[in-house]
């Protein structure tokens, strides 16, 4: 009776883990940089729900958002981790459209497709979707994209707004759909081309024998 009854409880502790990382999730600037050092806010965000991490690892918030978060957890404020970066204004990524090679590596690595452009021609960044996450950075192999400040003096949430974060969060949500979709489709084509293989190892083999 006692473990039946630990069922419910254990189920409940889920949801309750799980509502928690939605609003905390909700409450991050989504520009998907990493520098907190999981692989995008959701997934601080089920650290931060889990336990596993604190509210301070987020430079894109800055001290607004730790308060934010501090709000949702009930935990205390803290300093930002510097480890995680400081806060500063928002920077749009700058392409050199003179030095850019074509190369997509940006593209492969923009977190929310805000990178436009095709192998071996000019890309461009769309400076209204552009998070200023930086991971297009170290990614240029011939170091034509810089970050420019955009935000005047404003830092933190005073230089990010929810509806970009909405909008942000949507973006890289079609971009992460689409890449399992691509995986999946191309593990699909290897299988059938395994298969056919094998098909016609059997059969040759059967006509060897024969």
């Amino acid at each position: 009776m006692p473990a039946a009854a630990s069922v419910p409880s254990i189920a409940s502790a889920q949801s309750v883990a799980a509502d928690l990382a939605e609003r905390i999730d909700a409450a991050l600037p989504q520009t998907q940089c990493t520098r907190c050092g999981y692989a995008d806010c959701r997934h601080y965000a089920d650290a931060i729900a889990d336990g596993a991490a604190d509210i301070n690892r987020c430079p894109p918030g800055g001290a607004e958002g730790i308060h934010r978060l501090a709000t949702i957890t009930g935990r205390a404020p803290l300093p930002l981790d510097a480890a995680c970066g400081l806060e500063g204004v928002r920077a749009l990524a700058v392409i050199d459209e003179a030095w850019c090679i074509g190369c997509t590596l940006c593209i492969q690595v923009c977190p929310v497709d805000c990178i436009v452009g095709a192998s071996k021609l000019m890309h461009t960044v769309i400076d209204a979707q552009c998070t200023g996450c930086e991971l297009c950075v170290p990614a240029c192999p011939v170091d034509c994209i810089s970050m420019q400040p955009a935000s005047g003096a404003c830092t933190g949430w005073a230089a990010w707004s929810a509806a970009q974060a909405v909008a942000a969060r949507s973006r890289y949500t079609q971009r992460r759909l689409r890449a399992e979709r691509e995986t999946r489709e191309s593990d699909a084509r290897l299988a059938a081309r395994a298969a056919d293989r094998l098909a016609g190892h059997v059969a040759r083999a059967g006509a060897d024998e024969a």
